[in-house]
């Protein structure tokens, strides 16, 4: 009984590491979007600098490699970019993990900025976040 006893405490605390990932796999692996506005709140006419990242994940990540990029800027506008890549080599081939845009807000709202990595038409990975524009001048509603 004793003998069991001894055995359960380093079967748990393995148990708990593998469940964390800390073992090398898990999502520690799988990557992730992060997209930033700056700044996220300005008077209009505001020009509005994003980035987005992608976090975690190979290097050589054949899923995303030359993906095609969109911008949905949340006021009926879109931004479009495409790369010309060299076909893929495992261990060889690089992804893109930073992207950057600017965009110009002409009238107050609150505007949801939307990041696809896209392969032809079809959306890969997807994050967004928000920008708050208050009325300026020449905007209707704004200071005379």
């Amino acid at each position: 009984m004793c003998f069991m006893r001894s055995l359960a405490l380093p079967l748990m605390m393995m148990l708990a590491v593998w469940g964390t990932g800390l073992n090398g796999s898990g999502d520690e692996k799988k990557p992730k979007i992060s997209v930033k506005a700056n700044p996220a709140m300005a008077i209009s006419p505001a020009r509005v600098v994003v980035s987005a990242d992608v976090n975690g994940g190979p290097d050589d990540n054949q899923e995303l490699y030359c993906l095609g990029v969109e911008w949905d800027w949340g006021d009926d506008t879109h931004s479009n970019t495409s790369e010309d890549c060299e076909p893929y080599e495992a261990g060889k081939s690089q992804i893109k993990r930073r992207f950057t845009a600017d965009h110009v807000y002409r009238l107050a709202g609150e505007y949801r900025i939307q990041f696809r990595l896209k392969k032809k038409d079809k959306a890969v990975m997807a994050a967004s976040t928000s920008v708050k524009i208050r009325p300026g001048l020449g905007d209707p509603g704004g200071l005379p």
